[in-house]
């Protein structure tokens, strides 16, 4: 005999672009790929192949353009609230509605030493996430982050005093260089419904933009004896900067850049202090990942 143990479903990479007129002639853009995912007294047309119940997912996309027109889209973490609060209220059959936003970078551009009114560029391919889970009389529960940040220093990182057997050819180094691509995420304290979201509202964007900025001056300015604890340090700082957080994660792929030896070329040094020539090196690479719970908060390990 089989069960149906979990389902659900909802339209992927929704792409939704919006523009804000301001009064003094100057324009506002965002772009997202939005995701929504539902589940509920659904089973049926997984079981008996009775749609009934279903939502279907180009409603769900359709319900995505209207709800941007009609709400504010930032912060991201408000209007995938805004969406999944929909969902429940508005069908009384689904019980949790999960949304993912990812939000594309446009800066705008300088021209002639000012910013243009309505012109912008992509200036890398960094990206502002959010996953918010609206479930029925539990509340909202939001997870907000930042993907695709690549950075690189070209001194001031050391990697030594590590474990060593008969397996470890890797050496000890004092100086190397750091690169890796962060992908990080900070867990609020649940919210006990859509109006309590809306309320807390200014503190979205000043910790993505506090989140971001400790990541970076800590990256920089760090003489980082390893990346595990430099990614601590910077866990530990978000928590100081924002209160309702409970949780920071972490996740930073190593990516190598290797010494190049040309002694075989008429003696020509590059290693050790004469190395200036690297060989960047995609994989295999090394992949290190934290979860730094504030004190009281669950842990989840």
């Amino acid at each position: 005999m089989a069960t149906l143990s979990y389902a659900r479903y909802g339209k992927d990479n929704v792409r939704l672009y919006k523009v804000q007129r301001n009064e003094d002639g100057t324009q506002d853009v965002t772009e997202m790929t939005v995701c929504t995912l539902l589940e509920g007294d659904i089973t049926e047309s997984w079981t008996k192949a009775d749609n009934s119940g279903i939502v279907a997912t180009d409603t769900q996309k359709q319900t995505v353009y209207i709800m941007a027109k009609l709400h504010p889209v930032n912060p991201p973490e408000l209007f995938a609230s805004i969406l999944g609060d929909h969902f429940l209220s508005t069908y009384s059959h689904i019980h949790v509605a999960h949304v993912s936003v990812t939000v594309h970078r446009w800066t705008r551009m300088e021209v002639d030493g000012k910013p243009h009114p309505h012109s912008f560029m992509r200036d890398g391919v960094e990206t502002r996430v959010v996953e918010a889970v609206a479930r029925r009389s539990k509340g909202i529960t939001i997870r907000s982050g930042i993907k695709g940040l690549l950075v690189l220093k070209s001194t001031g990182s050391q990697f030594w005093g590590f474990h060593r057997d008969e397996f470890t050819r890797l050496p000890e180094t004092w100086d190397r260089i750091l690169s890796t691509e962060v992908e990080a995420g900070w867990n609020w304290r649940s919210f006990s419904a859509l109006d309590e979201v809306k309320k807390d509202v200014a503190a979205f964007n000043k910790a993505w933009s506090d989140a971001r900025k400790i990541t970076l001056e800590t990256f920089a300015t760090e003489n980082s004896p390893s990346v595990q604890n430099t990614m601590y340090l910077m866990s530990e700082q978000i928590l100081a900067a924002v209160p309702r957080v409970e949780s920071v994660e972490y996740s930073l792929p190593n990516k190598h850049y290797f010494e190049i030896d040309l002694s075989w070329y008429k003696g020509l040094k590059n290693t050790g202090a004469d190395a200036e020539v690297y060989a960047p090196q995609s994989d295999p690479n090394g992949l290190i990942q934290c979860t730094v719970t504030r004190k009281g908060a669950s842990p989840k390990l």
